[in-house]
């Protein structure tokens, strides 16, 4: 195994742990028919990763979760994380204790309406928001990536300069996918010209199609967020090694579903050039979301 790269990362997908780790995702859960989901998972998605990080913390809810985010980061290597504020919780203490290590993204409900718009310019006059996030299968109803009720948010994120994260490909929870196909964000982005739209969690099957797009669009990027290293795709990896050195971006799952002790030790072995380290780990985010950070 190589030695992973010393270099500050920023993180476009981080959070903290919870106590009640189930009653994070009572919303999702009420559209999932699964019995085995309502049974036994504390989380959606816990059929795909084994160790989940956040599933002990539980025992010891004593600790500080802002803390607990801050010394795994610190341990590994990882200087700024984007985490989703206007919940009341503890990224939202984050944000205000420790900005610069932490910023701020929203995710609206684009099947609020207008009231969607309210809150991102409320969100953005308090938290100074660097995106937005959407997972559109999760939302019920879901809203497809094209739908016309995302678009007054697109518009909104042109308008106040940030970059959407949608999650793209095959949902992790238990409901249907097709509101996530990666062919929907072309029509986003030819109608969208000057918006900056990050793929999320993999875009899988479609990553061949994702590189197309990328090929074509140059606003489109590719997260890595919600996947361990060794499983990133080999065309995503093979695509930024020649033409999308400045498209790939890196995206933890901590704690959700992985540890950063996971991540970066795997990372060694992601058969990057050396000169594109740099842009994934650091600088395409840092350009993106609009952070000052040399």
């Amino acid at each position: 195994m190589r030695q992973r790269p010393e270099i500050g990362a920023i993180d476009t997908m981080i959070g903290f742990p919870l106590v009640d780790l189930r009653g994070s995702y009572r919303e999702m859960l009420g559209q999932i028919r699964d019995q085995q989901t309502h049974e036994e998972f504390e989380m959606p998605v816990e059929y795909m990763f084994k160790g989940v990080p956040e599933k002990g913390y539980g025992e010891s809810g004593d600790r500080d979760p802002v803390l607990y985010t801050l010394s795994e980061m610190d341990r590994w290597g990882v200087d700024v994380g984007l985490v989703s504020v206007g919940k009341g919780d503890a990224a939202d203490a984050a944000v205000a204790r420790f900005p610069e290590r932490f910023v701020g993204s929203f995710a609206p409900n684009p099947n609020e309406g207008v009231e969607a718009i309210r809150k991102i310019r409320a969100a953005h006059d308090s938290y100074g928001l660097r995106a937005l996030t959407f997972f559109p299968a999760g939302f019920s109803p879901q809203v497809p990536i094209d739908h016309r009720l995302m678009y007054p948010i697109y518009s909104v994120c042109v308008e106040l300069g940030l970059p959407v994260f949608v999650t793209a490909g095959i949902a992790g929870p238990r409901v249907p996918s097709a509101c996530q196909h990666v062919e929907l964000v072309e029509q986003v982005l030819y109608d969208f010209p000057e918006l900056t739209f990050v793929l999320r969690h993999g875009a899988e099957p479609w990553a061949d199609l994702a590189i197309k797009l990328m090929v074509k669009w140059p606003n489109l990027h590719y997260s890595t967020s919600a996947f361990s290293p060794r499983y990133y795709p080999k065309a995503v990896i093979d695509y930024a090694n020649s033409r999308g050195a400045d498209r790939l971006i890196y995206g933890g799952y901590f704690p959700m579903g992985l540890s950063l002790e996971r991540i970066m030790t795997e990372m060694g072995d992601v058969p990057l050039r050396d000169d594109v380290w740099p842009g994934f780990l650091r600088d395409n985010a840092a350009r993106v979301l609009g952070i000052d950070h040399r």
